[in-house]
Formats: C-alpha cells, sequence, structure tokens
C-alpha cells in the first residue's frame, strides 16, 4: 500500500508540511515520486516515519534522529525495545508522581500527614528508574549489578538539600557542554576541566568511592552507546566527545 503526503499525515498525526520538511532534512525520503510530482511513501517509510517520531518524543532533536538513523549499525527492533522500556518507565515515573500529589491533597485537606520523606521519594525514584530504563543493560554489563544497586541505593538515601544539589549539578553541565562545543573550546582547557570536576562531584552524589578508572570508563561509554550520545548531544553534536575527553584529560 502506498500513501500519498495527505494520507499518512493523517494517518500519523503530523502536518503535510511536516512530511515535506523532513524529505528536505533528508529524514524521510518518498518511495517514489509520480510524473505529476506527487510523493509516495510505502510500509518502509511508514516504518521509518514511526522510528522518528518515537526519537522526537523522546525530546531527540532532528539533527540526531538522522545521525542515529542513517548509522550503520541501526536496529530498529533494539530501537522499538528500548522505546517500551523508556515508555513503561515514564508510565512508573507519572504513576508514582501521582501518587505523591493524592497523598499531598489529602494532607492538604486535612488526611494522613506526609513525612518530608514521602513528599520527594518520587523525584527520586524517578531518576533511577529513567536511568535504569534507558542505560542499565549496559551499565550492569559494565560495572556489575552490585555496583548498580549500590548507586541507585545513594540516589534514593539522598536528603532533600542532597538532591537538590545533585540536580544543579546535572543542569550545570548540561548547560556549559553546548557552550563550549560551540566557543571550540579545549577539553584538557580551563573550561573542559571545569567540566570534568563537575561531572566528578555529580557522581559523587551517586557513587560510594571514586576512582579515576571508573569515572573514565563512564566517559568512554558517553560515545561508544547511541544513547548516551544522543542525550549529551541533544542540543549541539560533539558534547558527548567533548566530555568523553575532558574526563580522559581529568583522568590522566
Amino acid at each position: 500500500m502506498e500513501y500519498t503526503v495527505k494520507a499518512l499525515a493523517d494517518l500519523a498525526g503530523v502536518t503535510p508540511r511536516t512530511l515535506r520538511w523532513y524529505d528536505q532534512k533528508g529524514l524521510l525520503k518518498p518511495r517514489r515520486t509520480t510524473e505529476a510530482g506527487y510523493r509516495l511513501y510505502g510500509r518502509e517509510e511508514v516504518d521509518r516515519l514511526q522510528t522518528i517520531l518515537f526519537y522526537k518524543e523522546l525530546g531527540l532533536e532532528l539533527e540526531t534522529i538522522l545521525e542515529l538513523l542513517n548509522a550503520p549499525d541501526f536496529n530498529r527492533l533494539a530501537v522499538l525495545q528500548s522505546h517500551l522500556a523508556a515508555l513503561e518507565a515514564r508510565r512508573k515515573r507519572l504513576d508514582a508522581l501521582i501518587l505523591t500529589v493524592r497523598k499531598t491533597i489529602d494532607e492538604t485537606q486535612g488526611g494522613a500527614h506526609m513525612s518530608d520523606k514521602e513528599k520527594f521519594e518520587a523525584f527520586k525514584r524517578r531518576a533511577v528508574e529513567a536511568n535504569e530504563a534507558a542505560y542499565g543493560k549496559e551499565i550492569r554489563g559494565k560495572y556489575g549489578d552490585a555496583e548498580v544497586e549500590r548507586t541507585n541505593a545513594s540516589v534514593l538515601s539522598l536528603t532533600e538539600e542532597e538532591y537538590g544539589e545533585w540536580k544543579a549539578l546535572g543542569e550545570e553541565i548540561l548547560s556549559a557542554l553546548p557552550a563550549a562545543v560551540r566557543a571550540k573550546a579545549d577539553p584538557a582547557g580551563d573550561e573542559g576541566q571545569r567540566i570534568a570536576r563537575l561531572h566528578r562531584r555529580w557522581l559523587s552524589y551517586s557513587w560510594e568511592a571514586y576512582s579515576p578508572q571508573a569515572h573514565r570508563g563512564l566517559g568512554e561509554l558517553y560515545t561508544a552507546d547511541g544513547r548516551f550520545t544522543a542525550y549529551y548531544d541533544r542540543e549541539v553534536p560533539g558534547c558527548a566527545a567533548f566530555l568523553r575527553d575532558a574526563i580522559r584529560a581529568y583522568t590522566d
């Protein structure tokens, strides 16, 4: 079966303009174009569009999506499994947040009192489950189940203040990386090493003990695994490689 631009747009819930834009960007080319100039899409293009929309749902930029789709080792089944895990983790996070909001409403209306720990438990558990769903298999394979469980326990045991500091450090790193890449900064220079130090401080909230070897190994994973790369490169390509190189210099 073949679809025109309008038919495929209606099927996918996007606009015809979006499909034309994807064609221009090289993201989604039609199977063929008729003599009259009409774009026609087949099953393969439908599947590719579905994958594009999955990636957009995860917040990836179009440039990053194009790189992932065109990668020699692209595996649609692996992508679908990854998306399913991410969606299931999102559902768990939403369920936990809904429960927290309900408890808060109940307390506000004179019901059972919530402890400070309960008020922030859902947010910490959301961070742990999101990381587990996205990268758990790879991290467990590299560091072992026991180490991952210790890391998860460390995050869940953070106080409200510590959790806020941990999140703020992560946001500072994500903000500093694109600026450094745009400025063509040296990963081994002052700014690169400042970011590496921030990264070490960020790790200290979830690692029981720090080692340069483990820090360096994690940095290598940021470019070895496409999902880590997509996370750090979502605003500017090259951020994952910059962080890896900064960590390499920091741990030498």
